[in-house]
């Protein structure tokens, strides 16, 4: 699914409303019978009091066409206008006339904080005060509404977006923006969902069909894309009756040191799960016995030191190449990794500690072969491309650091985003549970074992970051967030593979028959 702009979506209106030949109010119309078909589908008549908070914009004019439908199906509405302006939308002040022909009580108008009303915690507040045209930030009498709505007990419902929410900016003031329950958002998700600054405004959002022009849709360059389980379908590469191990690639994990083998042991592990045809590990001489041990499959090579990498090197050709996972930053570890950058025709997978040798070494990213996949924590990031003031400064540093260095970088986090360029692809798999060590070492190992299949490398980061994420949710619903480990999402990407194909609506002893 594509991200757009507030600007995009402004010219996706525009195009529409000239294709369709329907006139912006029959737009409006046809997004707030959208919202009201959510509502009533759910709330099937219940007398609950339904308080709608309009803004005097578009925004506000959807909340009208929302409230007239409402109390024409009998529903218990109180429309309110929070007259923040002495300027309307021609579109709002349509439905304002339309809502008082169906009503003679409502709406209210509010001019300051003596309007303000009681709200009940069996409430349902929809938040229609503000939408993506917002330029500026909240203050005054509406920014306390604002506060006062956050404050009550009642359940929010946004439409579009929560008011004082960017689509697309940084926030300007946390104290200005409505927290939302849930969220409807018109045609695509907003990127301000998606960002651990913004995210928790809005908590939950469905995104409503409203028709807008195809062609525009389907043409349009977006600012990002979400990745879901259609888009992962798309990526999966069905393996042939003949194929065999050679097919599929021999991964090399360059992983370990003294008390931190359990990273070799992990990434070598999800390497071999993802598919990876062959997987050698490359471990100090201390990791030898305990991977033999514990992945059979494996092949060992050893460094000459017990304790620590010095000299990385092999005597065969790499599919992949995956580096850094609890190698440590000793001097001569330093040097046997640059050494290997040489390697130029091989694709890298380079995470954890190769990532701070690169950070302490700057110019070393200059030796990073092309399309090499970097994965950094938040930590680790920070350290590559330094101090950001907000998350989009964070992005746009990242895009000019991949760009510099021609690299995916994937920024990890609850939304992790595959950048690469000036491409954003915001992956929506993976839950609080992941947040224990070593999850980051299995999706090293994830993107590394795709990548010696064949996939390329935006390929790998994207689907290895899906998969990974999938797995991860797969163990939550078994364990529950606290007991997950890295060790039980590698398990469970076998599982995130069969999900692939598994129709959502089947129960899960129909899926286990399937």
């Amino acid at each position: 699914m594509k991200i757009f702009s507030a600007e995009q979506l402004y010219e996706a209106d525009k195009i529409t409303i000239e294709k369709q030949q329907i006139t912006s109010e029959a737009l409006m119309e046809r997004a707030g019978t959208q919202i009201f078909n959510w509502l009533h589908q759910r709330l099937n008549g219940t007398p609950v009091p339904i308080r709608i908070f309009c803004g005097i914009g578009n925004n506000g004019g959807d909340g009208l066409v929302v409230g007239r439908m409402l109390i024409e199906h009998g529903y218990n509405v109180i429309v309110y206008v929070v007259n923040c302006s002495d300027k309307r939308s021609k579109n709002f002040l349509i439905n304002y006339d339309k809502i008082k022909n169906v009503t003679k009580k409502w709406p209210l108008l509010m001019k300051g904080e003596s309007d303000f009303p009681e709200i009940n915690p069996e409430d349902i507040i929809v938040d229609a005060i503000f939408g993506i045209g917002l330029n500026r930030c909240p203050g005054g009498w509406v920014k306390k509404l604002i506060q006062y709505l956050n404050e009550s007990k009642a359940f929010k419902l946004a439409i579009d977006i929560p008011s004082g929410l960017y689509s697309n900016l940084p926030l300007e003031d946390t104290e200005a923006v409505l927290k939302a329950n849930h969220t409807l958002t018109f045609q695509t998700p907003k990127l301000s969902f998606f960002l651990p600054e913004t995210a928790s405004f809005v908590s939950n959002f469905d995104v409503l069909e409203i028709g807008l022009d195809i062609e525009f849709l389907q043409t349009t360059e977006p600012i990002g894309q979400l990745i879901s389980k259609l888009e992962a379908q798309r990526f999966y590469k069905p393996r042939e009756k003949f194929d065999h191990k050679g097919t599929y690639g021999h991964t090399l994990i360059v992983s370990g040191s003294y008390g931190k083998m359990g990273a070799a042991v992990l990434s070598t592990t999800s390497a071999y799960r993802i598919g990876a045809g062959m997987v050698t590990a490359f471990v100090p001489k201390c990791g030898y016995a305990i991977i033999q041990t514990t992945i059979p499959e494996a092949m060992v090579i050893t460094d000459k030191e017990d304790d620590y990498l010095s000299n990385i090197s092999f005597d065969f050709e790499p599919s992949a190449i995956g580096i850094g996972m609890g190698i440590g930053k000793n001097d001569t570890t330093v040097a046997a990794f640059k050494k290997i950058l040489q390697n130029k025709d091989i694709p890298f997978v380079i995470d954890a500690d190769a990532l701070n040798i690169l950070s302490e070494n700057k110019a070393m990213l200059k030796l990073l072969p092309k399309n090499s996949i970097l994965t950094p924590h938040p930590g680790e990031l920070k350290r590559l491309i330094g101090e950001w003031k907000n998350d989009y400064e964070k992005l746009e540093k990242t895009k000019k650091f991949s760009e510099k260095y021609e690299v995916v970088v994937i920024i990890k986090g609850a939304y992790t985003i595959t950048v690469y360029g000036d491409k954003l692809y915001i992956n929506t798999t993976g839950n609080p549970g992941m947040g224990t060590a070593g999850s980051g070492d299995a999706l090293s190992g994830v993107i590394t074992g795709l990548l010696s299949q064949g996939y390329d490398a935006l390929l790998a980061s994207v689907f290895g970051v899906y998969l990974h994420g999938r797995a991860g949710d797969i163990a939550a619903g078994q364990l529950g967030y606290e007991a997950v480990m890295a060790g039980d999402v590698i398990d469970n990407l076998s599982e995130a593979y069969l999900d692939l194909f598994v129709r959502e609506e089947l129960s899960s002893e129909e899926s286990a028959e399937k």
